[in-house]
């Protein structure tokens, strides 16, 4: 994490009311300007986080979507609006979010995300934001993530409801230990209100473990029932048999398993 450039005067008066948080102040906003992260799916999940770490100052935003603006998006993914329609999400999410902070270095990556193309589109990030919308990419990305040991929040939406987790293993079990099978793809209901409430949580996440301002949501699943409006936690834990993160993934041949510290 690059913190060498100081604050411009603009950006000071921009963050001063995040600047006044008890154990913030000027060292934890240039961590900030220093950061890079990776934002899978510039839809439902990724528009609220997108947008709340740009306001935020987080430096870089590496976001990656291939699809195109459809009109059926728009009841949820508020980084594009009608002139949008056909173009590439990236470029949409682009364009918003340097109207929301100038200051910000947004990276728009057109791209399927897919085995050969994973190391490059995740590039130099220190965290990976998973808003994607399907579970074979969520498992690529999980993938990838425990090979660099790179924490990832995890969070989906469905209708009312939705779920997060903070994911970094081996301190914490990985998306593959928790949902070991892909459940059949879908066309599923979404209120946009439920994507726009996951998406802040995964940026509220996101904005603590850059600035080591507070406990994350290691071995803990939050569900959000919006319906009910009720909220409740469940241990998530490791599978040492986990064929993605498991001892017997990570200990050389020959090697016995040991107790995780």
């Amino acid at each position: 994490m690059n913190t060498g450039r100081a604050l411009s005067p603009r950006e000071l008066e921009r963050y001063h009311r995040q600047l006044i948080l008890p154990g913030w102040g000027m060292q934890t906003q240039a961590r900030l300007l220093g950061a890079t992260v990776f934002i899978a799916g510039a839809g439902g999940l990724g528009s609220p986080v997108a947008q709340y770490l740009a306001a935020a100052g987080v430096g870089t935003l590496r976001i990656c979507d291939s699809g195109t603006v459809e009109l059926s998006n728009l009841n949820r993914q508020l980084l594009h609006a009608d002139r949008d329609l056909k173009r590439p999400k990236v470029r949409s999410a682009a364009k918003t979010l340097r109207r929301i902070n100038p200051h910000v270095r947004v990276v728009p990556l057109r791209a399927a995300l897919e085995e050969s193309s994973v190391e490059a589109l995740v590039g130099d990030a220190e965290l990976i934001l998973d808003c994607l919308d399907n579970f074979p990419t969520r498992q690529l990305l999980n993938a990838h993530a425990v090979r660099r040991s790179l924490p990832m929040i995890h969070a989906g939406v469905t209708g009312y409801c939705g779920q997060i987790t903070f994911l970094h293993p081996p301190a914490t079990a990985c998306l593959a230990c928790i949902v070991p099978e892909s459940p059949p793809q879908e066309v599923f209901p979404i209120l946009g209100a439920t994507a726009g409430l996951l998406g802040c949580l995964q940026a509220l996440e996101a904005l603590k473990y850059l600035t080591g301002g507070g406990p994350l949501l290691l071995g803990r699943m939050l569900f959000c029932d919006g319906e009910a409006m009720q909220f409740q936690e469940v241990a998530v834990s490791r599978d040492p048999r986990c064929p993605v993160c498991g001892e017997a993934k990570r200990m050389p041949p020959g090697s016995q398993p040991g107790t995780l510290k």
